[in-house]
């Protein structure tokens, strides 16, 4: 034992001796080397003397009465990685900064909740947001301005006018900053709509009607550039498009799924989604590779698997999660955040894409006899050329055409192509790569744990289900306290940051998704604690929303409520459907009446801007249709269960056990020496049926 002691001691002060030499080898180093996020240890370096966020930081700016200037990015951001290079490693700039400015430096994806205010405030200012996001605050944190990326001289001329109009005309500036504090509490106010009627089907179709004037039916996706996966919005489409019997509507969403899948954002030498495309065919990505990406993608393409049987999306789903498993997951279960968008060039250069582009010359040279082929099916040539001699791999044509072409079957086709990926895969393997945000994310692992379940709940591979259950107990075990409250963050063994509203309404989400596939129990009761929990800590009592972060939290400049589904669907939307399916489960809680309040204070939105609120829409099909519950008792209920969840039936939620249990739905109905199948709706039920496909016929 003592052997160990000192061993460990040695180690201790091994690594401890290691860091204090690598910050002396550096000739600056700030406040964020004490931090744990990539993205803010990226500039730790920088000469600029950096702060993370923390109370204290925000209690010295106003004892000295100092501008903030607060900076904001993530680690995958191209533009955060020019401008840190152009201005923050630069000690003329440095030295502006630290004369007349505290500098706080956020990681967006460990704080959204910092994020979302300040971007609120750049779009009222100027219009438009992104990253990075750049802030001038009173040292009380309101805005008074802001910018996303800035070349140097712009920079500098911008802060020294700032720092002078602070000390000559203070008023004048703490004025603009309490009417744009107002504007920003104005803008996130959600009325109690307690009279208003729910949101009709015929509404509906109408909301949707309008929203097909924006859709690129060759292309896929939205008429403009560039063009965001929006998973959601597939998603939310899928389901309209089969529970109303729209023919046009699935031939959207087809091209859509097709279009991306054939498209540069696909990885199609090592799976997985970048981002977003710069243009209209999805040909050029934003190359950083993001957990929530790929987490959202691959449930929906299991699902749209499952309804068009095309085996490209079954494709894209096994290729994806091949690439979160090699790539994003840690030896603990958790998932890490993200690839960066830039690498190193053969000349040693950071380079956006560089790990990911090829030479019409590498490819000829690698692939020898096959490169005819290669170069018809991933357009070597005009259409697939990127810039500067690089080509980024895209599809414009099915197997069955090119295998027609060069007259072979498509099963010889794919065997070729696949053997020509796995050679440029061994030879991209050799290249510098991207640089990967090892911080794990309660949130996304969240959607990552649904994509999983999804996964193995259509396309039926029990990997997909073991890597599911390895997640959903890293999350249980390291991400869950004994009350039920979240944490956020997660990095070299230290959970960190109270969580907030998405991390709760992507757990409940996921478990409640799992316990659908394995009956067990544990993963129900996890979910409805969490859900309880979320309930009392973060719920305006006023309009029955849900604010973004926990009443335990320290208030900033407001308590904000999300609404709008984007890239990742609302964590008020993800709620409200949550609060609805978990009614199903437990109808004497009235989980069911907020859902149904919460759809209402947000519906007057939705004929304007559909595509905005269309996570909230499925809950607008499933108040307006049939919802089925479906319990499953008996000996065989697991198999039984596994043949129901196979089918795509979104507007319904499954239990199941050997015999009569707790929940309402497995009481008194367990018939000895049967499996028998209930499908019910709002606790009453049609008479049991012993096959999963008599079952499927009732609904």
């Amino acid at each position: 034992m003592k052997k160990v002691l000192f061993f460990i001691l040695v180690l201790t002060a091994a690594l401890s001796c290691k860091q204090k030499s690598d910050e002396v080898s550096q000739k600056h180093t700030n406040a964020l080397i004490h931090e744990t996020s990539p993205y803010l240890l990226q500039h730790a370096h920088n000469p600029v003397n950096w702060e993370a966020w923390h109370p204290e930081v925000l209690e010295r700016a106003k004892k000295e009465d100092k501008l903030l200037l607060i900076s904001i990015g993530y680690a995958a951001c191209h533009w955060c990685h020019v401008m840190e290079k152009e201005c923050f490693e630069d000690e003329q700039v440095a030295q502006l900064m630290n004369d007349n400015f505290i500098n706080i430096k956020i990681d967006r994806e460990e704080r959204p909740d910092v994020d979302q205010i300040y971007m609120d405030a750049i779009q009222m200012i100027s219009g438009q947001g992104g990253w990075p996001l750049n802030i001038v605050a009173l040292p009380d944190g309101r805005p008074f301005w802001g910018a996303t990326y800035v070349p140097k001289d712009n920079w500098i001329k911008s802060l020294e006018q700032l720092a002078e109009l602070y000390k000559k005309d203070k008023p004048r500036v703490t004025k603009y900053a309490s009417d744009l504090a107002n504007g920003l509490h104005a803008i996130n106010l959600v009325e109690n709509e307690k009279d208003s009627e729910l949101y009709s089907l015929e509404q509906l179709d109408a909301a949707v009607h309008n929203w097909t004037q924006y859709f690129d039916t060759f292309l896929g996706g939205h008429k403009r550039a560039p063009k965001f996966m929006m998973p959601n919005n597939w998603d939310f489409l899928l389901h309209y498009a089969t529970a109303t019997n729209k023919p046009d509507i699935m031939e959207f969403v087809d091209t859509t799924l097709t279009r991306i899948a054939y498209g540069g954002v696909y990885d199609h030498v090592g799976g997985g989604f970048s981002r977003y495309a710069v243009d209209v065919k999805w040909h050029v990505p934003h190359f950083e590779k993001m957990l929530y990406d790929n987490g959202q993608l691959t449930s929906l393409y299991a699902k749209a698997y499952t309804v068009t049987k095309n085996d490209l999306y079954k494709d894209v789903v096994n290729e994806t999660v091949a690439f979160v498993k090699e790539e994003l997951l840690d030896q603990s279960g958790g998932f890490y955040s993200s690839l960066d968008a830039d690498s190193l060039d053969e000349n040693g250069k950071l380079e956006e894409g560089a790990y990911y582009v090829w030479t019409k010359e590498e490819l000829a040279q690698l692939l020898g006899n096959d490169y005819e082929m290669f170069q018809e099916y991933f357009n070597i040539n005009s259409y697939g050329h990127w810039e500067d001699g690089n080509y980024v791999l895209i599809r414009d044509k099915s197997d069955e055409d090119i295998a027609e072409k060069f007259q072979i079957t498509v099963p010889e086709l794919k065997s070729k192509i696949n053997t020509d990926l796995t050679l440029l895969k061994k030879e991209r393997n050799k290249r510098p790569r991207p640089r990967l945000d090892d911080k794990i994310l309660t949130s996304w692992n969240g959607l990552m744990l649904k994509g999983l379940v999804d996964a193995y709940r259509y396309l039926g591979q029990e990997a997909y289900l073991d890597l599911a259950l390895k997640n959903a107990a890293f999350i249980q075990r390291e991400m869950i306290r004994e009350d039920y409250s979240l944490y956020r963050n997660h990095k070299e063994g230290k959970s960190t940051i109270n969580a907030f509203l998405d991390d709760y309404a992507t757990v409940i989400d996921a478990y409640l998704s799992l316990y659908e596939v394995t009956f067990d129990e544990k993963w129900l009761n996890l979910s409805k604690h969490l859900l309880d929990y979320a309930i009392k800590h973060f719920q305006d009592k006023e309009s029955g929303m849900f604010f973004y972060t926990s009443d335990k939290d320290r208030s900033l400049i407001r308590r904000t409520i999300e609404i709008d589904d984007n890239v990742i669907s609302s964590s008020n939307s993800m709620m409200a459907i949550n609060l609805f399916k978990m009614h199903k489960i437990y109808p004497d809680k009235t989980y069911g009446d907020v859902s149904k309040q919460m759809l209402k204070n947000v519906q007057k939105d939705f004929d304007k801007r559909a595509q905005g609120f269309s996570n909230w829409l499925h809950l607008a099909l499933f108040q307006n249709q049939n919802f089925y519950e479906i319990a499953v008792l008996g000996e065989n209920f697991k198999s039984m269960g596994q043949e129901l969840a196979k089918a795509y039936v979104p507007n319904s939620i499954l239990v199941g056990a050997a015999k009569d249990g707790d929940l309402e739905l497995l009481k008194n109905r367990t018939v000895p020496g049967k499996t028998l199948t209930y499908v019910c709706i709002e606790g009453a039920c049609k008479l049991p049926v012993t096959s999963a496909e008599k079952a499927l016929e009732q609904l």
